[in-house]
């Protein structure tokens, strides 16, 4: 791997999210991020520390979340050193997480933005092949340090997912070459992105596939901070003049003042923000194995299942039960389980909240959630 001694790399790990969509065990003091749903002996954002460190230090990775998750977070011993888990002041979507990011990496690295390259990543996505993924944000690092754009992984696609964005890229058959050969590049194309596409129906996303120039939109990026400030000024000039004041803020102490810069922020996706109307923008093909674990039904892409293919975790009886996913989170010696003449459900229990709902309406967890929420449910 190439690591240039001219640039600062930093990790950003977004860890702000509730994952509503797997109540009961995520809670919003205890969310999807700090679930074992992975891997049976780490959390997923101790996953994804792992996964980066060998590339960027530990001292050099920031985890991004909520007022309410970083004592949580810190006691999680994810990896990273107490201070690197920083809070942003209230909720402004993935778009105010890496403006008040970036400030704070200014702030406490020097504040030259032409020297410090960002990868921002993931708290909750499986991915395999640790190895493969870290050359591949090598690619994408070196292509945002060395020729000032925007990069991003787009996912090679294996199935028309009508639930995530797909990148389109320009010249498929063409791809940038970043002055670099095969052998030290591993193989791992970039091209220049066309468009970003919202998710597509079913028909629109096999017609995706089937052209060969389209990824899933990983939702991982990565830019020199001063390329990041540009593209801004252009995009959200309003976003750019609020990284450039926080940045003084933090480096004065000053909460207040950043706190009220945040705040201001419009709610909005980075993705809306900036990466659909920036002028410089990459994808780098990221062939590794990656799942976006969304919801409940991901277990039956990411775990084995028994003969009857069956998800089981926490040792549940099954009898006559087929193509479900049962998930016993307290474990057999605190909770039995048992399910019986069943097919196609999810039914997890945790030690205060049971889910029972068929497989094809997984997504409709968070309804159940919101009406909880209604009623004063302490459970949430």
């Amino acid at each position: 791997m190439s690591t240039s001694e001219a640039f600062v790399r930093v990790a950003i790990i977004m860890a702000g999210g509730s994952g509503e969509r797997f109540w009961p065990v995520s809670r919003r003091d205890h969310p999807k991020q700090l679930l074992r749903l992975t891997s049976p002996t780490d959390t997923m954002l101790g996953e994804a520390v792992s996964r980066i460190s060998p590339l960027i230090p530990p001292e050099r990775i920031y985890v991004v979340t909520g007022e309410h998750l970083v004592e949580v977070i810190r006691e999680a011993g994810v990896g990273v050193p107490s201070d690197n888990v920083i809070a942003e002041p209230c909720k402004r979507n993935t778009g105010g997480c890496l403006a008040f990011a970036a400030a704070h990496v200014l702030a406490h690295h020097g504040g030259d933005a032409a020297a410090i390259s960002m990868a921002v990543i993931t708290a909750d996505h499986l991915i395999g092949d640790s190895e493969r993924f870290r050359r591949t944000v090598d690619v994408a690092l070196e292509m945002a340090e060395r020729k000032g754009v925007l990069a991003t992984h787009g996912i090679v696609p294996t199935r028309p997912e009508t639930g995530y964005g797909y990148i389109q890229a320009k010249d498929i058959d063409h791809p940038i070459l970043d002055e670099r050969s095969c052998s030290e590049s591993e193989g791992i194309s970039v091209f220049p992105v066309a468009a970003f596409h919202e998710k597509p129906n079913h028909d629109q996303a096999e017609d995706f596939i089937a052209t060969g120039s389209y990824f899933w939109n990983s939702g991982m990026f990565f830019w020199r901070i001063d390329t990041f400030l540009e593209e801004l000024d252009a995009a959200r000039p309003d976003m750019a003049e609020a990284v450039r004041g926080m940045h003084e803020a933090i480096k004065a102490n000053d909460k207040a003042t950043v706190r009220s810069i945040f705040e201001a922020l419009e709610s909005i996706s980075i993705d809306y923000a900036l990466m659909e109307h920036a002028k410089q923008v990459v994808v780098v093909r990221a062939d590794y194995p990656w799942d976006d674990v969304g919801a409940w039904t991901s277990l039956d892409r990411t775990r084995e299942h028994d003969e009857h293919g069956n998800v089981a975790r926490g040792g549940p009886v099954l009898i006559d039960t087929h193509n479900s996913i049962v998930y016993n989170d307290a474990g057999a010696e605190e909770m039995a389980v048992s399910v019986v003449g069943m097919d196609s459900v999810i039914v997890v229990v945790s030690k205060d909240g049971i889910l029972v709902i068929p497989k094809d309406r997984a997504q409709d967890v968070r309804h159940a959630v919101a009406e909880l929420k209604a009623r004063g449910a302490k459970q949430v």
